[in-house]
């Protein structure tokens, strides 16, 4: 039942937030993600800088162990610990650094092998993503980065990305991404890879 008060869309349209992409979009996300995958494996950096908005959030926040009671305690907020905690101009920054030849914990420099997996693709809420439209995709990820270094160096990194993509041209930009590892104690020397 409709009352006077209800707000109602124009005839012909309907509110998109948080509403399944269509399965082009979904098609162009999953492979926007592969080559992404494919410019960090390949170690074409600059390049995957192309892919990140001006005003990029890049945020990996630690996690701990509790309780089941306790698992909203689990990862920790912002302003708290985190691996990554970054902006398109400080990755850029250590992307020069990887390139300058004085980042010994990448010469010679890892190989790696980004998996990605279980794509899903909503328009964004503004209500819930200030600052975004319903044109701006919220698009989750399951992801796997094997890393190898040197003869004996392995490290295998699992868990999801949520990232808030704005369209560019007939691709995108990846304008927020949040990422949550499910390893709560990391077993690497270091955390020198993108995700």
């Amino acid at each position: 039942m409709s009352t006077a008060t209800e707000q109602s869309p124009a005839a012909g349209t309907r509110p998109r937030a948080g509403m399944r992409a269509d399965r082009d979009t979904h098609f162009a996300v999953e492979q926007f993600y592969y080559e992404e995958a494919d410019l960090l494996d390949a170690g074409r950096y600059a390049d995957w800088l192309d892919l990140l908005a001006d005003d990029l959030d890049y945020w990996m926040p630690t996690r701990t162990n509790r309780l089941r009671r306790q698992q909203a305690q689990s990862v920790a907020a912002r302003g708290e610990a985190a691996f990554f905690d970054e902006s398109k101009e400080s990755l850029a920054w250590r992307i020069r650094r990887f390139d300058s030849g004085m980042a010994w914990s990448e010469d010679p420099p890892s190989r790696t092998r980004h998996l990605v997996t279980n794509v899903r693709v909503r328009h964004a809420d503004p209500a819930e993503h200030p600052g975004f439209t319903e044109d701006d995709l919220l698009a989750t990820s399951a992801f796997l980065v094997y890393r190898n270094r040197l003869e004996r160096e392995e490290n295998v990194f699992a868990g999801t990305r949520t990232d808030i993509l704005r369209r560019a041209g007939e691709s995108f930009r990846i304008a927020r991404r949040t990422i949550l590892l499910d390893q709560n104690i990391l077993l690497a020397k270091n955390i020198s890879t993108f995700f």
